[in-house]
């Protein structure tokens, strides 16, 4: 039985540790950091399996075996993972002549793809064939701001933007895509409307950040890294941007061997990341999120993909 003197210090005790813990757990939000791995493809253009062993630069490169064993592997390594795609998913191998994109949706999916864009290569079979392709077998969305295809086969088959809860953190996903008239014949492009990339951008991630209240703002674009004219790029998106945090890109079949950082319009960082094409290299970037530093890039790796990464 305590004495008075006991009763009145653990009564002390205890009350100081209902006021402090609020405190405390705030304290803890401040100093130690979320975390988060993105990890990205583009330009997978159907390679399904790995490049042959012929003596080609890229023997024994790629595959969704390996793919997935690499993604599996970092499930299970970290808490908070963002699997995406920055789009041509279709065409350059026979399983896309034969199939159409049914097998290569369908690795996607049970992948578990958070989402992609689209490419100018994912029409190659038809609106028809692809708006059949997502229904039917994907269980991730295709995000386009850009297009609008109203009276089309592709009507309300993609979003411009998902918001993804990963922990206490709001992400927010957007994707545009590259001027189709000239690249993708008519007959596959139809009716669809092409919209200004930078202003949709801009538009779409102004909803994440004010009205969804997300922590970061990912654009997968498949624009095309950079070009010698003005046509538009992620790199003159990533200037002209603003909110958007990070560009995953396609279209080039750019490996850069680290990210690249660019100032936007309002003078904060706009980080751009491009892993070439055909699968043969997973980009990963690791995110920190805290009250006391903010939110940085801490380390990214591109991974090459090969069946003795993927063992």
């Amino acid at each position: 039985m305590l004495n008075r003197k006991s009763f009145i210090r653990q009564a002390a005790l205890s009350a100081g540790a209902l006021i402090a813990g609020p405190a405390l757990a705030e304290a803890a939000d401040y100093l130690n950091p979320y975390k988060l791995t993105i990890l990205h493809t583009n330009d997978t253009h159907s390679r399904l399996d790995p490049f042959p062993m012929d003596g080609g630069r890229n023997q024994g490169l790629g595959g969704v075996a390996a793919r997935s064993a690499l993604i599996q592997k970092i499930r299970a390594e970290e808490e908070q993972v963002l699997l995406l795609d920055a789009g041509d998913i279709f065409q350059g191998t026979p399983y896309f002549n034969i199939y159409k994109g049914e097998p290569e949706i369908k690795a996607m999916s049970s992948m578990n793809y958070d989402a992609c864009t689209i490419g100018n290569h994912d029409f190659d079979a038809g609106m028809e064939n692809l708006a059949m392709q997502i229904t039917r077998h994907a269980n991730f969305p295709m995000l386009v701001a850009n297009y609008d295809f109203t009276g089309t086969p592709m009507e309300y088959k993609t979003k411009p933007y998902k918001v993804f809860k990963k922990g206490k953190l709001k992400i927010g996903v957007l994707g545009v895509s590259i001027e189709g008239r000239g690249l993708i014949p008519d007959a596959l492009f139809g009716a669809t409307k092409y919209l200004d990339p930078v202003q949709k951008a801009n538009e779409t991630a102004s909803v994440l950040k004010k009205e969804e209240g997300c922590d970061m703002i990912i654009c997968l674009s498949h624009l095309g890294y950079q070009y010698k004219d003005n046509k538009v790029s992620d790199e003159v998106l990533a200037k002209e941007s603003e909110n958007i945090d990070l560009i995953i890109g396609g279209h080039t079949h750019t490996f850069l061997d680290n990210p690249v950082e660019y100032t936007n319009k309002k003078g904060d960082s706009v980080i751009v990341n491009q892993v070439g094409f055909a699968g043969i290299i997973l980009g990963r970037l690791d995110f920190e999120f805290s009250k006391f530093s903010g939110k940085k890039l801490s380390k990214n790796h591109n991974i090459s993909v090969s069946q003795k990464t993927g063992d």
